[in-house]
């Protein structure tokens, strides 16, 4: 089963690069009881459009690449933050101004956080 989860965690960093988002940080919280989830993996695009892209190539990549769909997701709306529901992994993507106002790996600092190197 672990192995799956970082294949799922390696199927959403790769949705994500494939629209160039950006500055990827994975909080890992499986070991926080009070956590609600295991991971969040986080990332950014320059505007609410490239969040909205960023978001359906996550949704698509892991539907086409393991039949997986999310439980749910929210804020296509204004595209500011998107967050999708893969149960044990919650995916964020920001505008980078929401992104520092909600600060989400400083709200979980006691998580192991790994960034991971943008691709350019």
């Amino acid at each position: 089963m672990t192995e799956n989860k970082q294949d799922l965690e390696q199927l959403i960093i790769d949705g994500i690069q494939d629209r160039k988002g950006r500055s990827i940080t994975v909080v890992d919280m499986s070991h926080i009881d009070t956590a609600a989830v295991q991971k969040f993996i986080i990332a950014e695009g320059t505007s609410s459009m490239q969040v909205a892209a960023i978001a359906d190539s996550v949704r698509d990549h892991l539907l086409e690449e393991a039949s997986i769909k999310p439980y749910n997701y929210d804020g296509y709306a204004n595209a500011e933050w998107i967050v999708i529901d893969y149960g044990h992994i919650l995916v964020h993507i920001f505008v980078p101004e929401s992104r520092r106002r909600y600060n989400l790996e400083e709200l979980w600092s006691d998580a192991r956080i790994t960034p991971i190197p943008d691709l350019d």
